[in-house]
């Protein structure tokens, strides 16, 4: 029986209960985030690294306020990527998963996002040290395209291109 019958909205796709749904979204999730904490997480300790490094006294002044940045960037990253898993720990068992799901989604973009940062900055740091040339900020330029159009560009298009109305 279709869902307007029982008297729910018009809903395509896979026949399954909201908690299903979000038990389902939950796992995709958690997964998707494994992904991006492991990227972070391997960058952010890296860059915790440089500053104990006799290099770093070496580094200008913008050099050094591009790796603050950058460091800060890392952690509120990985904050946001951790989040997640925080949030359905403290929330677990109060039939709330639905809106968990929703939380940690935003959570998770907002970390990508904060990724996407870290590793521009990143980028522009190493190129400015190893080169010292005027076309660092192009490179890194295109190379956040580049991530904008994997990351999101990509996405939302293969989402508008795809999804019925």
């Amino acid at each position: 029986m279709p869902d307007t019958e029982r008297g729910g909205s018009m809903r395509r796709g896979r026949d399954e209960s909201e908690d299903e749904r979000a038990d389902r979204m939950w796992t995709e999730l958690i997964q998707e985030v494994r992904v991006a904490q492991m990227g972070v997480q391997i960058l952010f300790g890296f860059l915790l690294t440089v500053v104990f490094t006799p290099k770093y006294a070496e580094l200008s002044d913008t050099d050094q306020t591009i790796y603050i940045v950058t460091v800060v960037l890392g952690a509120c990253a990985t904050g946001a990527l951790i989040g997640p898993v925080s949030l359905h720990r403290l929330v677990s068992g109060r039939r709330i998963k639905a809106h968990a799901v929703r939380w940690a989604s935003r959570l998770t973009l907002l970390g990508l996002l904060l990724l996407l940062a870290t590793t521009s900055c990143s980028l522009l740091l190493i190129l400015r040290v190893a080169t010292h040339d005027g076309f660092v900020p192009y490179l890194v330029t295109g190379v956040v395209c580049w991530y904008l159009l994997c990351w999101f560009g990509l996405p939302m298009w293969a989402r508008h291109r795809h999804t019925t109305r």
